[in-house]
């Protein structure tokens, strides 16, 4: 058979075969392991059709590095690049929503079988060392009837740099002065107690193999490594179970402004679950560097529009929720922006 080669303008494959199948591209990212059970099922249906990405969950913190080392194409990340950090990448960043899901507290507790109850303020206090027994007053008088053992609670946190962790962090600022005091929000932050493991798959393995033992993860993990996990009470005074309602009830009245980064923890709202949040990707505006091609340019931009949108399909399944319309054409929007040798395509 005779293969007949078209060059074709930026935007589309850059070789066309007679069969009518472009030459494939290869795309890589790295970062946030909150969004990887998802980018594995979206990318492996993209590829079916399309280029192949390679994603590398090595959490948000080193995906932001690897971006900024231009190691990679686009990073996923579950809190924006930090304000004062911003200036140090070699280009401007853009960044768009890719996904929504839960941040959920998960345990293992022998002998409770119930989905337990927190407050804000119990949880700041566990994580703060404070609470140090599970049958302690506190979590006791929000569960009553539970047969709370004098259990010593091992609290398992991230060791990385970890999107969930910025966003648990972020949840507990703004539910405990204290917490904004002495730790703070971040990606990373100084723990004043407990257990440090590498990943979502490393704090899972901690909850699940110790007794007594409080870690924060995705709902998707919780769920496929059957993890027990608790209600939070939201803003209303409401115990909310974590679920897909939950988080979108969390986004429902949020206007994503033009730089695409919105905070979804304790929002407000009566069904609203309070450890929700939107995860990232980032990427270049101008897109002309490192001897980077017009063809890995648009092969970047058409996979980018895939997921925020087409992408969204495979959402419900793993337990994420679907973004929400304004946020899609929000993410659309910021994507048109691209650039290739200062001009649009």
């Amino acid at each position: 058979m005779v293969t007949v080669k078209k060059t074709l303008t930026l935007g589309a494959a850059l070789v066309l075969t007679a069969a009518g199948t472009a030459s494939a591209l290869t795309l890589t990212g790295s970062g946030s392991s909150f969004v990887y059970p998802l980018f594995t099922k979206v990318f492996s249906e993209y590829g079916k059709s399309g280029d192949t990405v390679n994603y590398q969950s090595v959490g948000s913190g080193a995906g932001q590095n690897q971006l900024k080392s231009r190691v990679v194409d686009f990073a996923g990340t579950d809190v924006p690049i930090p304000a004062d950090d911003a200036a140090g990448y070699p280009g401007k960043v853009l960044t768009v929503p890719d996904a929504l899901g839960a941040v959920v507290i998960s345990y293992n507790i022998p002998g409770v079988d119930e989905n337990l109850k927190f407050s804000g303020a119990v949880l700041a206090n566990i994580y703060l060392g404070k609470v140090r027994l599970w049958n302690d007053a506190s979590i006791a008088k929000l569960n009553p009837g539970a047969k709370l053992p004098a259990l010593p609670i091992t609290v398992a946190h991230r060791s990385d740099g970890s999107g969930t962790t910025g966003v648990f962090t972020d949840y507990l600022s703004k539910v405990s002065s204290e917490w904004k005091t002495k730790v703070g929000s971040a990606t990373s932050v100084q723990w004043p107690t407990g257990i440090g493991a590498r990943g979502t798959d490393g704090v899972s393995g901690v909850v699940k193999s110790t007794p007594g033992a409080i870690g924060y993860i995705e709902l998707t993990y919780a769920l496929n490594n059957k993890i027990d996990f608790g209600l939070v009470q939201n803003r209303t005074g409401a115990f909310i179970k974590p679920s897909i309602a939950g988080a979108q009830a969390a986004a429902a009245n949020v206007v994503i402004p033009t730089n695409g980064i919105a905070s979804l923890t304790n929002a407000t709202g009566a069904a609203t679950y309070p450890i929700s949040t939107f995860s990232y990707a980032i990427f270049y505006q101008e897109q002309n560097y490192g001897g980077r091609s017009a063809a890995q340019a648009a092969a970047l931009k058409k996979m980018l529009n895939y997921v925020v949108t087409t992408g969204q399909n495979y959402s419900e399944a793993l337990s994420y929720a679907p973004l929400p319309a304004a946020a899609q054409s929000r993410a659309r929007a910021i994507i048109s922006t691209m650039t290739f040798g200062g001009k649009s395509f």
